[in-house]
């Protein structure tokens, strides 16, 4: 079923929360539907220009950028169904309609998703994984 590592996973949300912490995120309502996430390459660009000097930024797509294709299509699922966009019992939907939005942008996507750490945590959870020892 979970073709990415669960430490790995875990890492990664390690990271984001700790990106989080030193950022001011807008007052933005998230998206409910999955298909409404494509976000314009543009704005997506725009907003995350000011956090691209940020180190951790730089170590959150380092991270991201280094996982294949199928880890990071099943991180965007993940974060899709902690978020409640999919249920763990749609896991193989959720995987193939990030599959086919799948880009070369996919980093700064997932960075740009308000508590994707969470998200992802939940999704792991959802699928009977725990980042606890």
């Amino acid at each position: 079923m979970l073709e990415i590592a669960v430490e790995t996973v875990c890492g990664i949300i390690e990271r984001v929360r700790a990106f989080d912490s030193e950022i001011e995120l807008p007052d933005e309502e998230p998206e409910e539907d999955a298909a409404d996430d494509e976000i314009e390459e543009g704005e997506l660009e725009e907003r995350l220009a000011r956090y691209r000097e940020d180190p951790q930024y730089a170590e959150l797509v380092a991270i991201i950028d280094s996982l294949n294709v199928d880890e990071r299509v099943q991180l965007i699922a993940l974060a899709w169904i902690g978020r409640g966009d999919f249920t763990a019992d749609e896991w193989g939907d959720a995987v193939e309609e990030a599959r086919d939005a799948h880009t070369r942008h996919t980093a700064a996507y997932l960075i740009g998703i308000p508590m994707l750490g969470d998200y992802l945590e939940e999704g792991l959870s959802a699928l009977g994984y725990s980042c606890e020892e």
